[in-house]
Parts: C-alpha cells; sequence; structure tokens
C-alpha cells in the first residue's frame, strides 16, 4: 500500500523519536552501573572543629608535708635524752649506772668488823660492788681497804670525816678534803684507782661537784636508798631485816645504783644474804667501771 507524502514524512518522524528515546535509555542504563569517579583528597570537605571542652577545674594545690628530720639529727637528741636520765641527781650526780647493770654501793667504811663479812659474802656470790670510804677510817684500816681492791670492787671517795656540809665550803677546802682521801687510799693500796666520789647524805652541791670533776671523779648519787641506817624507836632487828629486803626487791630496777652502808650495820649484811641470791637471778651486778 502505498502511502501519501505527508504520511510518510509523520512516520518518518516517529521512527526517528523511537529511536531517540531508545538511544537515551541505554545511556542511562549504562552510567547507573558505573562508579562515581574518586574525589580528589584535596576537594575532601574538611570536618567541622570539635567542640572545645570545658576547662575542668584545677585541684587545689595541698600543703607540703614537713619535711622529716634525718636520723642524724635526731640522734643528739636521743643521747641528751640518756644522759639526763643517768645523770639526773642533784648537782649533776649520776643516779643510774647508765646501762641495764645494778650497782651495789656500800658507804661509810671500812668497817673491822662487818666489811670483812660483807666482802666474803660477795665473793661467795661472785659479785662486785662500790666501796664509798671514809678517809679517816681508811687510815685506820688500810688492810681492809688492800682486800677491798683485790676482790675486784671499786673505790669511791666519801670525803675525810663525813661532814654533812662539805658542799658549802670553799672550793680550796674542799679540794684539800677530798686530796686527803685519795692520798689516804693510795697510801693503803698504790695501786687503786678512784674514780667516784659521793656526798655525806647526798648533799651534793655545783662546788663539790666541780671540784671532784677536777679531781678525775665522778659524783654519783643512787636511785635506791633503803634507809637501812635508819632504825625507828620500838623495830626489832628482825622487822629491819625484812623492810630492807622488802625495799630494795620492789624498788630495785635495771641500770640502778643501789645505796646501803656496811659501817656498824650488822643488820644490813644479814640482809644481803637474801638479796644477793634474788638480785642475781634478775640482774647484772657490777662494780661501778
Amino acid at each position: 500500500m502505498k502511502l501519501s507524502r505527508s504520511k510518510r514524512v509523520v512516520l518518518f518522524g516517529v521512527v526517528l523519536l523511537v529511536a531517540g528515546l531508545t538511544g537515551r535509555a541505554s545511556a542511562d542504563t549504562t552510567s547507573a552501573g558505573r562508579e562515581p569517579p574518586a574525589t580528589p583528597a584535596s576537594a575532601t570537605p574538611a570536618k567541622p572543629p570539635a567542640k572545645a571542652q570545658p576547662a575542668q577545674k584545677s585541684k587545689p594545690a595541698q600543703k607540703p608535708k614537713p619535711a622529716q628530720k634525718p636520723k642524724s639529727a635526731q640522734k643528739p637528741q636521743q643521747k641528751a635524752t640518756v644522759r639526763a636520765r643517768t645523770i639526773g641527781g642533784p648537782a649533776g650526780a649520776h643516779l643510774t649506772t647508765g646501762s641495764k647493770a645494778v650497782a651495789l654501793t656500800f658507804d661509810d667504811g671500812p668497817d673491822p668488823r662487818h666489811t670483812p663479812q660483807l666482802l666474803r659474802l660477795l665473793a661467795k656470790h661472785r659479785v662486785h660492788a662500790t666501796f664509798c670510804v671514809v678517809g679517816t677510817n681508811v687510815q685506820r684500816h688500810p688492810a681492809i681497804v688492800r682486800q677491798i681492791v683485790a676482790g675486784g670492787h671499786a673505790l669511791c671517795n666519801h670525803t675525810w670525816n663525813h661532814s654533812m656540809k662539805i658542799g658549802k665550803e670553799p672550793a680550796a677546802l674542799i679540794r684539800a678534803d677530798l686530796q686527803r682521801t685519795n692520798d689516804a687510799i693510795h697510801r693503803a693500796a698504790p695501786k687503786a684507782q678512784i674514780k667516784y666520789f659521793r656526798a655525806p647524805g647526798g648533799k651534793f652541791t655545783p662546788g663539790l661537784v666541780g671540784v671532784a670533776k677536777q679531781l678525775g671523779m665522778t659524783s654519783i648519787y643512787w636511785k635506791v636508798d633503803p634507809r637501812d641506817w635508819d632504825h625507828p624507836k620500838g623495830e626489832t632487828a628482825q622487822q629491819h631485816r625484812k623492810r630492807l629486803i622488802w625495799h630494795i626487791t620492789r624498788y630495785t630496777r635495771a641500770g640502778a645504783i643501789v645505796l646501803s652502808h656496811d659501817y656498824a650495820q650488822p643488820d644490813t649484811i644479814a640482809a644481803y644474804r637474801k638479796l644477793l641470791p634474788w638480785l642475781r637471778k634478775r640482774y647484772q651486778l657490777i662494780a661501778l667501771p
């Protein structure tokens, strides 16, 4: 069938239109299957800046701890404390031995009867003591002084005639008294060492202690005093011994200097027959070094 010219033109236009639509659809399908090209790094949009965190409140500064004293700085204080405990007596006289050992001291001798008894008792129990001797008694009984030294005991100057007022005398008179006593001891026992001094009645004064120190002697007081020289009216010998034993066993502690008397005190010697075994079980007993 032959178409007119106008119909052919219309038909040709429709064909062209259909062909154009088909090609565009094919192009769209192809481009949809491809991955988009990578974006250059320079073109990557920058991330927005992070929000600034609020500033944290700073903790209040802690007070610095006080610096601890070095041990070396503490040692002098410790030594001073020990020294104060060791001395502690009137005018700087020593109260204790400065160690755990106990020192038994016997005053006012030598006594011709009781001092030898005490020396035998001490030897039996292998105990050394310190004898504070009076110059006039040393002059009367030099042989007993030699027995004291031979037994390993220590000697202590107790003035020439047991003057209770010696500490109030001028320094020159004090020196003469103490030197006279030392000379008497050395006549009796030339090699004897006299390292200690005790004032009668414990009546020390700075001047007395100072003179004794000039003569090379350390002043000693006591920590335990059973008052064995005191005999109250009506007290029997048995009661007296019992009182001495009770006092010494109750109050003696490590380091104590114990005061007793060997001159004219027979009950003291009797009391020590029981005291020495008791003391030896508990303490080291020494003559002052």
